[in-house]
């Protein structure tokens, strides 16, 4: 796994942080589930002046043929729940070339508690 920072880090009000945990930890996990044994993945936060954004981004080509698939969850509704709570964004799909890759994208702009 790669993590990078890019942006001056700054205080964000504990709610938020915990949506940023959660989906970056969904996020992995669904790679672990479901990206197949020798994927890796990325994850990218950025600190702009006006939002903190997350790219989770894996290499996965799937599960073999053959391999149980885990029960689905509600993982992605929950992304999505947790991030409509503080008007944020969020993307996730398969990368653009198929069979290659998934990646999902959270925006959530500054609150006014953010210093």
């Amino acid at each position: 796994m790669r993590f990078t920072v890019d942006g001056t880090p700054r205080s964000v009000p504990a709610g938020r942080q915990l949506t940023v945990y959660r989906i970056v930890q969904e996020s992995l996990t669904n790679t672990l589930k479901h990206a197949g044994p020798a994927a890796t993945a990325t994850v990218d936060v950025t600190y702009g002046p006006d939002a903190v954004s997350v790219t989770v981004t894996d290499t996965g080509r799937g599960r073999p043929v053959g391999t149980p698939v885990p029960p689905a969850g509600r993982g992605l509704t929950g992304m999505r729940e947790r991030t409509e709570l503080y008007g944020g964004t969020l993307e996730a799909g398969p990368l653009p070339a198929p069979g290659v890759g998934w990646r999902v994208r959270l925006h959530l702009p500054k609150d006014t508690e953010e210093q």
